[in-house]
């Protein structure tokens, strides 16, 4: 499973653990996610996401 960084922020979004306190279940593809979810720490939005290596 990957892991997708903000950019702006820097908050961490792993596929494998998902995001209990939004409600997005362990192994909850990033891709998957909604067009217009953003992120739980800054509101930036998924175009502001890059993939860990």
């Amino acid at each position: 499973m990957d892991k997708y960084e903000c950019t702006v922020c820097g908050y961490i979004f792993d596929e494998a653990e998902g995001d209990a306190d939004c409600g997005i279940a362990a192994g909850t593809k990033f891709a998957d996610l909604a067009d217009d979810w953003i992120c739980p720490m800054c509101g930036a939005d998924k175009g502001s996401f890059k993939k860990v290596d």
